[in-house]
C-alpha cells in the first residue's frame, strides 16, 4: 500500500468514527445570568437599585450606648417614653435603622422613609417602636415624622423643643437652595393638656428658615386648637471666630403641645471648633415662669409660676470615623423647687 493510499484510508477511518459519536456530543448548559446590585449615585452616597426595579434604597442607623447622671435619673427613650430609676445614674442602649427608598416621577423624586428605634434600659425592660414612617413627593409629607419644633441649637443645653415632637402629620414645604418655607398640620394627641381637656386634638403650625454664607436662622410657629394656645420660636446662628454661636427666643401664650415649659425663654450658646474633631459648647438659658414638663393637668396660664436659669457645657469628639464621644453637664435652677446638675456620657456608632 502506498503512502497516499494509507493517508486517505486513516481520514476516511476517523470521519466515520466522528460521524458515529456526533450524535452522542455532551453540550454545556447556559450559564444562569447573574443580577449584581446597581450602585444608584442619583440622589447621594449610599444608595442603590434593588435588583429588578428603578427604585433606589438607602439603609443607615447608628447604634448608642449612654450612661446618665442626676437625682433618680429619667431617660428619654423614644417617642417621648420615659424610664424613671431610683439611683442617681442609669445606663440605656439604643438601635436605629433607616430604610430610603426614592425613585424618580413626573412630579420629581418620590421618597418613602421608615425608621425603626429600639431602646433597652435593661435586659428585661426594652422598648420598639416605629420611630417615622412617611411618603414625600413634591414637598407634600404625610405620615409619622418630627415636626420643625424638634430642631433646636447643637448643644445640650437648651430647652426650646416640644415636649412631645413626632406625630401623625401632613405637611407641604417649599425649598430651595437656602431657603424653606411650609405649613403642617398635626395631630397632637400625645402632647400637653390642660385641665379639662382630652386628647386627640389638632395643631397648625409653620416654618420658615434658610442659610446665607455664614448666617443661619429659622421662625416657627404653632397653634394648639383645643388649648387655644400657641407658641413662637425663632433661632440663629452666625460663625463666628473659631466657632458658632447661636441664640434662640421664644414665647408661649399658655401651656400647649408646641411649648409648655415657660411662657418665655432665652438661650444662648458659642460651639468652639477646637479641632477639625473637638467641639466645646458653653450654653444658658433663661425661663421666664416656668413650669416644666407635665403633660397632663397643665394650668391654664403661665401666672404666678417663679422663673429658672440653666447653664452646661457640652463636648463632642469624633474617635474615629463613625464613631463619636458626647458628654455634657447642666446645672439648673428654679425659683419653685431645688437646685439640680444632670449630665451624661454617650457612645455612638453610626453607619
Amino acid at each position: 500500500m502506498t503512502i497516499k493510499g494509507l493517508l486517505l484510508g486513516s481520514v476516511a477511518a476517523f470521519a466515520t468514527f466522528s460521524g458515529a459519536q456526533a450524535a452522542d456530543a455532551i453540550v454545556a448548559a447556559e450559564p444562569e445570568s447573574v443580577e449584581y446590585v446597581r450602585v444608584c449615585d442619583a440622589y447621594g452616597t449610599g444608595y442603590f437599585y434593588i435588583p429588578g426595579t428603578e427604585t433606589c434604597l438607602k439603609i443607615n442607623g447608628y447604634i448608642r450606648f449612654q450612661v446618665g447622671a442626676g437625682p433618680n435619673r429619667s431617660e428619654t427613650t423614644g417617642n417621648g417614653s420615659t424610664v424613671t430609676n431610683n439611683s442617681d445614674w442609669d445606663a440605656y442602649t439604643r438601635g436605629q435603622v433607616q430604610l430610603t427608598a426614592k425613585s424618580d416621577t413626573e412630579y420629581g423624586p418620590l421618597t418613602g422613609v421608615i425608621v425603626f428605634q429600639a431602646n433597652a434600659d435593661n435586659a428585661s425592660s426594652q422598648v420598639t417602636a416605629l420611630d417615622s414612617a412617611y411618603i414625600d413627593i413634591a414637598g407634600l409629607r404625610a405620615g409619622l415624622f418630627y415636626s420643625w419644633w424638634d430642631d433646636s441649637l447643637s448643644g445640650e443645653t437648651d430647652e426650646i423643643t416640644s415636649a412631645v415632637t413626632l406625630h401623625n402629620s401632613v405637611r407641604y414645604q417649599y425649598e430651595t437652595t437656602g431657603f424653606y418655607a411650609g405649613l403642617s398640620v398635626d395631630e397632637l394627641e400625645d402632647g400637653v393638656y390642660q385641665t379639662g381637656e382630652r386628647s386627640n386634638n389638632v395643631g397648625v403650625a409653620f416654618g420658615i428658615g434658610g442659610k446665607s454664607g455664614i448666617f443661619s436662622y429659622q421662625v416657627i410657629g404653632g397653634f394648639d386648637t383645643d388649648n387655644s394656645d400657641g407658641a413662637i420660636r425663632a433661632i440663629g446662628n452666625v460663625k463666628v471666630g473659631p466657632g458658632t454661636l447661636g441664640l434662640a427666643a421664644l414665647y408661649s401664650s399658655g401651656p400647649n403641645s408646641y411649648y409648655s415649659k415657660a411662657e418665655w425663654a432665652l438661650s444662648a450658646q458659642y460651639a468652639i471648633e477646637a479641632t477639625e474633631k473637638l467641639k466645646i459648647t458653653p450654653a444658658v438659658q433663661y425661663f421666664g415662669k416656668y413650669y416644666g414638663t407635665g403633660k397632663t393637668g397643665a394650668p391654664s396660664s403661665f401666672d404666678g409660676l417663679g422663673d429658672a436659669w440653666k447653664v452646661g457645657v457640652t463636648v463632642d469628639y469624633q474617635i474615629v470615623d463613625n464613631l463619636y464621644a458626647k458628654a455634657t453637664v447642666n446645672y439648673f435652677d428654679p425659683d419653685r423647687g431645688a437646685d439640680v446638675t444632670t449630665g451624661f456620657f454617650r457612645l455612638q456608632r453610626a453607619f
